[in-house]
């Protein structure tokens, strides 16, 4: 997964500033690497490379970047990519009309057979990114109009994707035809804003406007916003955005994320009623179910876990043992107020259940006397191939276990994950979401060999 924004403005030349705080916003969404290109009358500048936001962007990188059309990303490296300079974005290529840049979020299901096709025509690739085949279509297709080039090009591409596309006189986004990954609109004056989400255009001082359609092209240039379609099927946003991925101040496709996960707390009382003497959540991304089922269960809310804010998402390191000892240091009990107590602990999902069961033993050596731990997702069982990063079921715990053994694993009093109902109508009450990581059903076909 990646955050993505890019701004457009008729006469801004310091859009890199706003580029600069909306990846802050966004950071949550990858740390492996960050980058920010902008359009300096026609010449593409750029800067990235591996590490946080506030490590690559100097004052002196970000004073550099003069223009007045920018893009940005912070991206997560996952298991099929090496952990390069060369993989960050955005990616920078020449085409028939100069030069573009595109950054983009998602993963495509047919990159392999994709890439494959494009090398046997004589193309060399200089990156494992899944976004330079989409790049190279575009230059295949590209005659005279690079809007019927993209068109051509996303025509072959199976995946879900966001994407922002900066030329030397527009900015382009486009969102896959289900909507799998968000992609946002918005505005700070006369300027023009996409993001994945909503509060990356907050963060800057910007209104949101509206989400990209499923299967649009917005484009921006100087005579304004307009948009064309280049095929729309059935809404199928992947509901981890709402789960997990995703900040809880964002508006995402007439959804508030907070509102999700406190909807989601409010159903798992209300599925499954346990008595506790306290409520806690696991930072971050549990804690507002955790309210959720306080409020239900009139069980008090307490804080049970400090969090180091200094240490990243633990589920999005590539490698086990960084996980590991990232959730050694990243979380410590806060004793004076679970000694002794019965106490509810919710989280958000379990994926490999690393983090999850050095909690409950953190809490036991803290002195509680049980541990119930409430999951505000069901069992991820499937591996994602369409952004989330879980490549291999092996490495899915409720892939392998019965919810029973994974509460012995854990060493939980008891275990309950919300069912796919609940959790669907914690996020609105309809069905228009992939559930691929719940269910093994997905929009898109999984492609041979993946």
């Amino acid at each position: 997964m990646s955050g993505i924004i890019g701004v457009f403005s008729k006469d801004n030349q310091k859009v890199s500033n706003y580029i600069y705080y909306g990846l802050y916003a966004l950071q949550h969404r990858g740390q492996a690497s960050t980058g920010i290109s902008i359009n300096n009358n026609g010449f593409i500048d750029y800067e990235k490379n591996l590490g946080l936001v506030g490590d690559v962007f100097t004052s002196d990188v970000i004073n550099r970047l003069i223009g007045n059309i920018a893009i940005g990303q912070v991206r997560y490296a996952s298991y099929s990519e090496k952990k390069s300079k060369v993989n960050a974005e955005p990616l920078v290529v020449g085409y028939k009309n100069g030069a573009l840049s595109i950054c983009m979020d998602g993963a495509l299901a047919n990159y392999k057979e994709l890439r494959e096709m494009l090398e046997e025509n004589g193309h060399l690739f200089q990156t494992d990114l899944a976004v330079e085949v989409i790049a190279s279509l575009i230059a295949k297709y590209h005659k005279d109009s690079l809007i019927d080039a993209i068109k051509k090009a996303l025509n072959e591409v199976k995946g879900s994707f966001s994407l922002i596309i900066m030329t030397k006189d527009s900015l382009i986004s486009v969102r896959d035809s289900h909507g799998i990954r968000p992609l946002s609109i918005g505005k700070i004056g006369d300027d023009f804003i996409f993001s994945s989400e909503t509060c990356a255009i907050e963060c800057i001082g910007g209104e949101f406007i509206r989400d990209c359609d499923p299967g649009e092209i917005v484009i921006v240039d100087n005579k304004g916003l307009r948009s064309e379609m280049l095929l729309s099927e059935k809404k199928a946003l992947c509901i981890f955005e709402l789960v997990y991925l995703a900040r809880p101040d964002s508006y995402i496709d007439n959804r508030y994320v907070y509102s999700s996960r406190f909807n989601a707390g409010e159903i798992l009382y209300a599925e499954c009623p346990t008595k506790a003497d306290i409520v806690i959540g696991a930072p971050d991304s549990g804690t507002v179910a955790a309210i959720g089922y306080s409020k239900k269960s009139k069980i008090p809310y307490t804080e049970g876990i400090i969090k180091n804010r200094y240490i990243g998402r633990t589920f999005i390191e590539p490698t086990q043992d960084i996980r590991e000892e990232g959730v050694r240091i990243k979380l410590n009990p806060l004793t004076s107020n679970i000694k002794d107590k019965d106490l509810i602990l919710v989280d958000d999902s379990i994926v490999r259940g690393t983090t999850i069961k050095r909690t409950v033993e953190m809490l036991r050596n803290a002195g509680a006397k049980s541990v119930h731990v409430r999951i505000a997702s069901p069992p991820v069982k499937y591996s994602c191939f369409l952004g989330v990063d879980t490549p291999n079921e092996e490495n899915l715990i409720a892939n392998y276990l019965t919810i029973e053994e994974i509460r012995k694993a854990i060493n939980a009093d008891s275990l309950y994950f919300i069912s796919l109902r609940g959790l669907v109508e914690a996020a609105g009450g309809n069905n228009g979401f992939c559930t691929g990581c719940f269910t093994g059903e997905y929009p898109i076909e999984r492609s041979k060999g993946e």
